[in-house]
């Protein structure tokens, strides 16, 4: 039952470090524990602080005792685009307490966060399920389109989704979740070529007419590296002794399967070899399959149609997006962007 008064007066205003454990605290009781399964401090400071593309702009409702129950906040990105930089946002956890859902305060905090950054972004993103596309689109955003994912299976007896998920019913237990695949965090250092592969990657990619995001070692680090409890590996292609091609992903459940995302994939230009090694690995991470986007045009989707990688029927991510100050261009349709499954993930 809500027990608080409908006429409690709110206030608005900016979120503050000090905010840091009533947010969690709010997240936790509307959204759960988060991908990890507990939203944690650490997690928190991770993806809103240490973000190589900058701080998360954030805004709260508050009670006249100055306690959190709204929260808004836009996890900033970075796009390149002809070698131009493309500044986004994209929002992220979003919460509004229990009691005090029905007073418009998502929507109150959404528009007004986009006021905010308007001055330093050219774009707002993000990948809302059914339940919600239908909010933002009421507030300026426009749905580009859906991004497919393309499937691996890895155990076809185990993918077979009903007999399984039958035993998890019969049996109450779930196979413990493995993988063989090396820790992400260890890749990174000193002589793991990776450098080099992304400066020729870069050169590359500079008459690139889609939007791709700007890769960089630390940006690389930030996102698989150093991410608290999402337990990212790394896969990893050598030739002449030379790095040829990198690949990150983290294995996860997925009702009664164990599935390994694959988030990235990069190569020297035109290697669809060092792709094809990559992708094959994967498949062999330890799990039933395999899911990724394979962005067309990629030296990965090229070796993804040869490798056993298809499209599956009724998948994928809704991608919605506006400018700050109102309606998407025309010309930003789904062909526009470029994409790794990491860039939508949901994190």
């Amino acid at each position: 039952m809500n027990t608080v008064p409908p006429e409690t007066e709110l206030a608005f205003r900016p979120f503050a470090e000090a905010d840091v454990p009533a947010v969690l605290e709010l997240l936790t009781a509307s959204l759960a524990g988060g991908p990890t399964g507990t939203r944690s401090p650490e997690f928190f400071a991770w993806k809103h602080r240490r973000n190589p593309f900058g701080a998360s702009p954030g805004l709260l409702a508050v009670t006249p005792e100055g306690r959190p129950v709204g929260v808004r906040l836009f996890l900033r990105w970075e796009w390149r685009q002809g070698g131009r930089a493309v500044r986004a946002v994209r929002p992220v956890d979003t919460a509004t307490h229990p009691d005090f859902q029905g007073r418009g305060i998502f929507r109150r905090l959404t528009l007004d966060l986009l006021e905010q950054v308007a001055g330093d972004a050219e774009l707002v993103f993000n990948t809302p399920n059914g339940n919600s596309l239908p909010g933002y689109l009421k507030m300026g955003w426009r749905e580009v389109g859906r991004v497919p994912i393309a499937l691996r299976v890895a155990r076809p007896a185990a993918f077979a989704l009903g007999a399984r998920a039958a035993l998890a019913r019969r049996s109450g237990r779930r196979r413990p979740l493995h993988c063989e695949l090396p820790l992400a965090a260890g890749f990174f250092g000193e002589g793991n070529g990776l450098a080099e592969l992304l400066k020729e990657r870069a050169a590359a990619d500079e008459g690139e007419a889609r939007m791709a995001v700007h890769r960089t070692e630390g940006f690389l680090r930030w996102r698989y590296g150093d991410a608290p409890g999402l337990d990212y590996r790394v896969l990893t292609c050598e030739r002449g002794g030379e790095l040829a091609g990198v690949a990150f992903g983290r294995p996860r459940r997925r009702g009664p399967l164990t599935e390994f995302t694959l988030a990235e994939v990069l190569v020297r230009p035109g290697d669809r070899r060092a792709a094809a090694s990559l992708l094959r690995q994967a498949a062999f991470a330890g799990c039933d399959h395999v899911a990724t986007h394979l962005a067309p045009g990629t030296e990965a989707a090229a070796a993804g149609l040869r490798g056993g990688y298809l499209t599956a029927p009724r998948t994928g991510m809704s991608l919605a997006a506006r400018t700050p100050a109102g309606p998407l261009p025309a010309d930003r349709t789904l062909a526009a962007w470029r994409f790794s499954l990491g860039d939508l993930e949901v994190f």
